[in-house]
């Protein structure tokens, strides 16, 4: 039997010129570029002529920037791309080095990523490591950087061709417990009806996150509009991006009954303007820990993050068809493949 906290349902990597592979959306990809695999890739655009196998790193970053631009990748890429370059360009100058781009061999690529993980040290001289996903996202921006003076001809051969790159999925992620939702919900229940100073937002917030498994950046863009009453049995919220690049990321879902006499409650007790949820998403996380702490559940157990995958797999759990959950939580089809393998393991029985 469904609780008030069920599952909502929706209604109706990328790769680089020569096919290499880059790295594929994963649940909680922070970058909402999707791209076409089947899509011709942009021009190159025109090349400093000054621009030689002899250039330093640096003299590259420009034009690099500007095929970015071109390929039509979003800020957040270009920003991590280029940044990735420049941790390059540091590593050879605290070494006294300064290769031109055309002298940088697949053995000093491998020497800077193997710095990267087991030798780079923070201000404190601590190891920093290398998460997973930021070495996959590192060597990606190494094969499109070298790729792209290759394709160009700047350099002979491509150096980053043949880095291989390694396996990066994570572990598994949290979820929530039966028991710690059931803590969360009845004490999100409490504070919903307190006769003292009685607050819907954070069983509002609760509520939503946990059957729709939206993301954070979905959440905060929800518009007052964007919220359908009509049946208050079957509420609905559409979730819009406004650019047909993520057309596949726009969906309607549907939330239990529950939502509509708690929806009410919040609007007369906030009265937003536009926006559903006028917060920072500071402001909203700390709800969320606050809610955690009342209810004597870590507030390191509870996330957006948390509550997708914990979404994710309820929804699993309670019977609905992989392609729909994939559809509610926005995903492409390529995207979908490596979350669906851990939302299968973490179904499982322990």
């Amino acid at each position: 039997m469904r609780c008030a906290f069920g599952y909502a349902h929706a209604l109706p990597p990328s790769f680089t010129r020569r096919g290499s592979p880059m790295t594929a959306q994963d649940l909680f990809s922070q970058t909402d570029q999707p791209i076409d695999p089947g899509k011709p890739p942009a021009p190159m655009g025109e090349l400093p002529q000054n621009l030689t196998a002899e250039s330093a790193i640096t003299a590259a970053l420009g034009p690099y920037r500007i095929y970015l631009e071109q390929q039509g990748r979003a800020l957040n890429t270009i920003k991590a791309f280029l940044g990735d370059i420049r941790i390059l360009q540091r590593y050879f100058a605290e070494r006294g080095e300064n290769p031109a781009v055309g002298e940088i061999t697949t053995d000093m690529l491998n020497a800077f990523l193997h710095w990267l993980c087991h030798e780079r040290e923070n201000k404190q001289g601590e190891i920093m490591g290398c998460k997973p996903k930021t070495y996959t996202r590192r060597v990606t921006s190494l094969k499109s950087f070298f790729g792209w003076l290759f394709e160009t001809d700047v350099i002979a051969e491509n150096p980053a061709a043949a880095v291989v790159q390694r396996s990066a999925r994570a572990p598994l992620p949290r979820i929530l417990t039966d028991e710690e939702i059931e803590k969360l919900q009845n004490t999100a229940r409490d504070m919903l009806w307190s006769p003292r100073k009685p607050d819907a937002r954070a069983y509002l917030l609760l509520l939503v996150l946990l059957q729709t498994g939206i993301k954070k950046s979905e959440l905060l863009r929800l518009e007052l509009s964007d919220v359908d009453l009509s049946n208050p049995r079957e509420p609905t919220i559409q979730v819009r991006y406004g650019d047909s690049r993520y057309a596949y990321k726009e969906r309607k879902l549907f939330l239990g009954p529950a939502f509509t006499p708690v929806y009410k409650q919040f609007l007369r007790q906030y009265q937003p303007k536009e926006r559903v949820f006028e917060w920072s998403p500071r402001n909203l996380e700390y709800v969320l820990s606050d809610l955690a702490e009342k209810a004597s559940v870590n507030p390191k157990h509870i996330s957006f993050e948390i509550l997708r995958w914990t979404s994710a797999v309820r929804a699993y759990r309670f019977g609905m068809p992989p392609e729909a959950i994939r559809k509610k939580l926005g995903l492409s089809p390529i995207a979908w493949r490596e979350t669906f393998e851990k939302i299968q393991k973490l179904a499982a029985p322990r």
